[in-house]
């Protein structure tokens, strides 16, 4: 009895991290580049996102309440979030939903509009965001999971205007 038990406990732990690497996979983000700005400025800065083909995410604006939103937002720092854009959803139909839902699958891109604060430090610096999602596909959704992103960020010299 004691060599079953064992057994079964080296397999469900064999199985945990396959589970938890596919949640990983799912979804991708483009690395950010260096964001270079001056002190008033407003910028565009877009974050390029990769969904495995077997999965979609919930847009921003879900067409059912209870679905869990694609959010995206930034810490206040040298930056300030002025808006962020998403690209048009797809509406698909799902089994296990009466009604087409609107989502994001494969590649896509957020762009963020940001204003540099005019009292900005000047140098390099990290912008934090996350982005908080949940990936499903026709037979299930994994659980919800944000993912941290950082910005780098060089602000040139207020005396370089």
């Amino acid at each position: 009895m004691r060599i079953v038990l064992t057994a079964t406990a080296l397999l469900a732990v064999s199985i945990l991290p396959a589970a938890f690497s596919q949640q990983n996979a799912v979804l991708t983000i483009a690395s950010p580049k260096t964001i270079t700005a001056r002190p008033g400025a407003t910028i565009d800065v877009p974050l390029d996102i990769w969904i495995d083909p077997a999965f979609h995410v919930n847009s921003n604006a879900p067409s059912d309440p209870y679905l869990i939103p694609l959010r995206l937002t930034w810490s206040p720092g040298a930056l300030e979030n002025a808006a962020v854009s998403f690209p048009p959803p797809k509406t698909q139909k799902f089994g296990f939903s009466e009604t087409p839902l609107s989502v994001f699958s494969g590649q896509f891109r957020i762009v963020t509009k940001f204003t540099v604060a005019q009292n900005a430090p000047s140098g390099l610096g990290i912008v934090s965001g996350k982005l908080r999602y949940q990936a499903c596909n026709d037979h299930e959704c994994l659980p919800p999971k944000t993912i941290a992103i950082d910005l780098p960020v060089d602000i040139e010299n207020h005396s370089a205007r």
